[in-house]
């Protein structure tokens, strides 16, 4: 199986309980990763280069997935709108398209260089903090979709709504150093995501596609 991975510490406990729950070698060779940026993925499982992955909300409706998300209730901190001319980031899909819903002029930055961004002083629109100004539900981000290999995706994305992540002290350092961040900063933003659909996500994301 081959399955799609984004690099953004939004996904960092899902890819650790992974790499934990895939305990045989022969469940660890039989899955490999492909990553890229969100719209990249995107493309990848549409053409059948991936088999599974956290798309782009706005292009679950093309696939079948899972119960799991990429969300945030009311701010986000790593998907900005900021002050100048309109200009998309070319790694997203739903947050540029988000950001017309919203009617949100300036350029569009997402991901760990959004969240740096932040965490550096800088000023913008938070998106999902703009969509709940609006709407008063969450926002989805992505959701985990697919297209071969259902029951293994399911399974793993059932378990993982029922596990408590717990990210050893050793990779907190390692990925807050990517990243220019202090491990503090990096368990704080990821206090503001969560993952499992339920009814006022599913709610958020159909007004969403709709908009």
């Amino acid at each position: 199986m081959l399955f799609g991975s984004i690099s953004y510490l939004n996904l960092l406990p899902f890819q650790l309980f992974l790499k934990k729950n895939l305990k045989s070698s022969a469940a660890k060779m039989s899955f490999r990763y492909k990553r890229a940026v969100p719209s990249q993925i995107n493309a990848s499982l549409k053409h059948g280069s991936i088999n599974a992955a956290f798309i782009s909300s706005i292009q679950s409706p093309n696939f079948k997935c899972t119960n799991l998300g990429i969300i945030a209730h009311k701010k986000v901190y790593s998907v900005f709108s900021i002050p100048g001319k309109r200009e998309i980031d070319p790694a997203s899909a739903t947050s540029n398209h988000l950001a017309k819903v919203l009617s949100l002029e300036g350029k569009v930055l997402i991901g760990d260089a959004a969240l740096k961004y932040y965490l550096d002083g800088g000023e913008g629109i938070d998106l999902a903090e703009a969509w709940y100004e609006k709407t008063g539900l969450p926002f989805v981000f992505a959701r985990l979709c697919y297209n071969r290999h259902g029951k293994v995706i399911n399974k793993l994305a059932n378990d993982f709504t029922q596990t408590k992540v717990k990210i050893p002290q050793y990779i907190l350092k390692q990925e807050a150093k990517k990243r220019g961040i202090t491990t503090k900063q990096l368990s704080w933003y990821l206090e503001h995501i969560y993952y499992k659909m339920d009814y006022r996500a599913e709610r958020s994301l159909k007004l969403f596609l709709n908009a």
